[in-house]
């Protein structure tokens, strides 16, 4: 007997949600987690570009840390650095409009430009002292990759700490932490950020991502202490508490874990505005002071000729815009990967298989 189209696509819908459970059949809840994060394309091609970044510009700027007085360094496999002055190869490499310094990088085939692809001496272009602008740029995004993971570890563990303490034992310990996290949250983060970047932005990177890792928990504690005030709750906990488990050990060894999906979609939103905030201080002047360099006081320091020399406002610009972006769509992938109530998407394959088994049972 015939079914009427309903039916059938009733049957069909039953059948790709059965293809769905089937491939999750017998794996951990850890193993689900991955397999959805990795199917997540945007969020894997993110992840592969960040590291990319990443290695590329520490490996070929080098590390460097300490202040000025004591600084520490290991050298990259980029010639040039952010000291060394040449006039007369910024003299030689003239735009077409007579700019001194222009990028010698050149992406586009010979039936193009006649020239063929090439890296060249200094394929960012130099800026108008004669520096080296990809020693610059390296720089600047090293410096700021490292105020964005500073911050953003120690967001993260001050506020889960916070906010499971806040959470787990309500009455008047949440309200003397909350209170305390709305007296910071109703504080602009730009003036805060302002005062603490004019009086430790020259002491170097390391202290003044430090001092912004103090007070960017706030958020993630927010998060952390509604997930927790719901956890509680839950028949774990009190089986916990009959076993004679320690509020500490109910806290970090049975709770924070099933917590660990809001946390870390929660931290990877607060690296990606450490960057931002890291980069609107510099531009503002209150973030890392010269002689050192980031990528917000590149764009700073040259926005004034952005006409003449369009290359040494792009570059600090592009890469601010993709590190933000990756992390943005790693953690959409996280959160989907975490959310249990997110279906994995069927595919054309899937429907052609489940509409067939609908036919055969019909």
């Amino acid at each position: 007997m015939a079914r009427n189209p309903k039916e059938l696509e009733k049957t069909v819908e039953k059948n790709e949600n059965e293809i769905s459970l089937r491939e999750t059949e017998g794996l951990s809840q850890g193993q689900i987690i991955f397999r959805r994060f990795v199917r997540h394309r945007a969020a894997m091609a993110s992840l592969i570009s960040l590291v990319f970044i990443i290695l590329f510009v520490f490996s070929a700027s080098g590390l460097h840390l300490g202040s000025d007085k004591h600084p520490v360094t290991i050298p990259g496999w980029w010639p040039h650095t952010i000291t060394e002055i040449d006039v007369n190869a910024a003299t030689s490499d003239l735009c077409e409009n007579g700019i001194p310094g222009c990028p010698t990088l050149d992406i586009l085939p010979s039936f193009i430009d006649k020239t063929g692809v090439g890296f060249g001496a200094h394929p960012f272009g130099m800026d108008n002292l004669g520096t080296d602008y990809l020693a610059l740029v390296m720089r600047g995004a090293e410096q700021s990759i490292m105020v964005m993971l500073i911050v953003g570890i120690m967001g993260v563990v001050l506020g889960a700490v916070v906010g499971a303490i806040a959470g787990f034992y309500g009455g008047v310990v949440d309200a003397i932490l909350m209170r305390m996290t709305d007296m910071f949250l109703v504080t602009p983060v730009i003036v805060l950020g302002s005062v603490i970047g004019y009086r430790f932005g020259n002491l170097g990177v390391v202290p003044l991502a430090v001092m912004l890792g103090f007070f960017s928990w706030m958020g993630l504690a927010r998060f952390v202490r509604t997930e927790f005030l719901t956890l509680r709750e839950r028949e774990f906990v009190d089986a916990a508490r009959v076993a004679g488990a320690s509020n500490r050990r109910i806290i970090f060894k049975h709770i924070l874990p099933n917590a660990v999906g809001v946390i870390i979609v929660a931290g990877t939103l607060l690296m990606s505005g450490a960057i931002l905030l890291e980069s609107a201080l510099s531009y503002l002047g209150f973030g890392v002071q010269s002689p050192d360099v980031s990528l917000g006081l590149l764009i700073s320091k040259y926005q004034d000729t952005f006409t003449v020399s369009p290359w040494l406002f792009w570059w600090p610009g592009l890469f601010i815009i993709s590190i933000a972006l990756c992390i943005n769509f790693i953690g959409d992938g996280l959160r989907d990967a975490f959310d249990p109530r997110q279906k994995r998407r069927i595919t054309k394959k899937d429907r052609i298989k489940a509409s067939d088994v609908s036919k055969v049972g019909a």
